[in-house]
């Protein structure tokens, strides 16, 4: 039985070898100038009487431009601009250079003596192949890109398209549309009476109008599509009629032999599902040099057809993929999902990178909320018993988890990891201002030393001691002050005395030892943000917002956003941006916040705070469901259950 397409007669033997030849290097000029002699053998020299005659190469080519071309020109700007970026231009002599220096695409002028004026040519020509090299390069990266939106657009038809037949012939056209392939067919593997075969399922010939004619395959290596489906790898074989020997597989030529086609070149790939199974074989035929041509026969082929390349390879194992995904249609939305949730996870991380000291924070805020919900249906209490949650909107549990803090983008970055109520820059003022004072503190001493010395006195020590302990109680209380702890009533009293204290400046002016602007930071009672910084980065919550309802979320996903928006809403309505109560927060959303504030308390230990043990957290969070902030129930479920032990005893990248 045939394993592809058939075609052609059984007495046609392998296709004549093709010898690409690449064309010599060529180089235009007028009659007026004569090419250094001898020309090199390589070279292709031609004449040409105006600058209208150069054309598009296909091999590294040099213009000579002599007085002759140059005057030919009425237009001598518009002709030089015109000619193709590969062609090389070069001035024949000083004369001709002088008219044309001010184009951009005149390079040297060509030296005297004929040796000198060929390897002039040859480092022109050299340029000239670098320059065709890219184009060529730019050609293949616009086709990859064309493949690559191809690709998109079959990934979106497997999204939308239920019809499996539909389906398949979408698969198996754009394989063949992508890699030019006259011929394609697509085999299922199949289990009847026990017995796992291969079935020909689907065939698209562009050259032979056959009727369809489904069969099985036995599920071994003496087909090609066998052969891939039993081993899982890819065959490229340039000409199925000259297969090597000790290959295990043969062509079936019935096919050819019966309608007078000739199948030369094969890619034949195995659709693997994602644990690994073939489920069937893409098995493409042909590939073609004009996509517009017909192989009605061996000569047809041998003038048109030629071996797959990697890269079409690449392209139609990436097809084979999405058509295994969707004859297991279950098994593709799990993909996805896996996909997705890998993808948010990763634009998450990268997120919490922005601050080194919350790596991982939205992962385990979304595991300890995922889990929670699992344990509201194992054994919820009050409304939550009984609550259940389905698969779908777990995933739209986790996904607005994840990306709960996603706003933080957002935030300035000295805002976001502000360790200290100072900022660094006002912090080194200050430090600098201490050390400019002692020094001002000791020099002062030391004159009045010295005039009382002149004058027969002694002047004791005691007033400088005094002064310089006074500055050093200033400086520890700056720098008690500036950590982000809790402001105690005593040293906010005794920041508001720094205010009189003064010190001869560089002048003789008086100068604060602590400006007001600097004392404004230090006043903040507590943590180390002032009033505008928090609001800030209580900001991330709206941009978080902004962000996730600009995605098309599917509808079994539609309530991520607003999942993520109340992460930061008490039940008694003191919290933000929004202020509302628990009547508007949603039993998601409650979890959340619960789990939220569970890591940030038991987080390892972060520049503006320390972190608490698992005992003081939940202490906290019965405290603050005590006070009517967080739902009473779910923190006493998180505790019961046990479910928070997870995030602390697991690293959150293997969550």
């Amino acid at each position: 039985m045939s394993t592809l397409i058939p075609g052609s007669a059984a007495s046609a033997g392998p296709l004549p070898p093709r010898v690409a030849r690449a064309p010599r290097p060529l180089l235009l000029h007028s009659t007026a100038w004569t090419p250094p002699a001898p020309p090199a053998a390589a070279l292709e020299t031609r004449v040409i009487d105006s600058l209208s005659e150069v054309e598009e190469p296909d091999a590294p080519t040099v213009l000579v431009l002599d007085r002759a071309l140059a005057v030919g020109a009425d237009e001598l700007e518009a002709a030089l601009r015109a000619l193709p970026d590969a062609v090389i231009v070069v001035p024949a002599d000083e004369e001709t250079d002088a008219v044309a220096r001010w184009s951009e695409r005149v390079l040297l002028t060509l030296p005297g003596g004929d040796e000198a004026a060929a390897r002039a040519i040859r480092g022109a020509l050299r340029l000239s192949a670098a320059r065709l090299s890219q184009a060529r390069l730019e050609r293949e990266l616009a086709g990859a890109r064309s493949q690559l939106r191809e690709l998109a657009g079959v990934g979106m038809a497997l999204m939308t398209e239920r019809d499996p037949d539909r389906l398949l012939n979408t698969i198996l056209s754009k394989a063949r549309q992508l890699t030019a392939s006259d011929a394609g067919s697509l085999y299922l593997v199949e289990e009847e009476d026990g017995e796992r075969r291969l079935c020909f399922t689907l065939a698209q010939n562009d050259s032979i109008d056959a009727p369809f004619r489904a069969f099985t395959l036995p599920l071994d290596t003496t087909s090609v599509a066998g052969y891939a489906a039993v081993t899982g790898e890819t065959l490229r074989i340039a000409d199925a009629y000259d297969l090597p020997a000790d290959a295990p597989y043969r062509l079936n030529r019935s096919f050819d032999e019966r309608f007078g086609y000739r199948t030369s070149s094969m890619l034949v790939v195995p659709m693997v599902d994602h644990r690994g199974g073939v489920v069937g074989v893409l098995q493409l035929i042909n590939h073609k040099r004009d996509p517009e041509a017909r192989i009605d026969g061996p000569e047809a082929a041998a003038q048109w057809v030629t071996p797959y390349r990697p890269r079409e390879m690449e392209v139609v194992q990436a097809l084979a993929g999405q058509a295994a995904v969707s004859i297991e249609n279950s098994r593709l939305y799990r993909q996805v999902e896996n996909l997705f949730e890998s993808f948010v996870k990763a634009a998450v991380v990268a997120v919490d990178q922005r601050d080194p000291a919350t790596s991982g924070h939205s992962v385990r805020v979304a595991t300890l909320t995922c889990d929670l919900a699992v344990a509201l249906e194992r054994g919820g209490r009050g409304p939550y018993a009984g609550m259940r949650f389905t698969s779908e909107q777990m995933r739209e549990l986790r996904y607005a988890s994840l990306l709960h803090d996603f706003g933080k983008v957002g935030v300035r970055e000295e805002v976001l990891v502000k360790p200290k109520k100072l900022p660094p820059l006002l912090m080194e003022r200050v430090q600098g201002r201490f050390a400019f004072i002692r020094r001002t503190l000791e020099m002062e001493h030391y004159r009045a030393r010295a005039h009382a010395a002149e004058r027969g006195e002694r002047l004791a020590d005691a007033a400088m001691e005094a002064r310089m302990a006074e500055l050093e109680r200033v400086r520890t209380l700056v720098l008690s002050a500036n950590e982000p702890t809790i402001l105690p009533e005593k040293a906010a009293a005794e920041l508001d005395g720094l205010s009189a204290l003064t010190f001869a400046g560089p002048e003789g002016m008086p100068l604060p030892y602590v400006t007001e602007e600097e004392l404004a930071y230090l006043r903040i009672p507590k943590g180390s943000l002032t009033e505008e910084e928090r609001k800030e980065i209580e900001s991330h919550v709206e941009q978080t917002y902004r962000f996730l309802v600009q995605i098309p979320w599917t509808g079994d996903l539609g309530n991520v956003a607003a999942i993520a928006y109340g992460h930061h809403e008490k039940l008694n309505g003191r919290g933000y941006p929004r202020g509302v109560s628990a009547d508007g927060i949603p039993p998601q959303t409650r979890m959340m916040t619960v789990a939220d504030i569970f890591d940030a308390l038991t987080a390892s230990d972060r520049p503006y705070k320390r972190a608490v043990s698992a005992e003081k957290a939940i202490d906290i969070l019965h405290m603050e469901a005590r006070d009517g902030l967080l739902d009473t129930d779910l923190v006493e479920t998180m505790v019961e259950s046990g479910v928070y032990r997870r995030i602390l005893e697991v690293d959150w990248r293997a969550l």
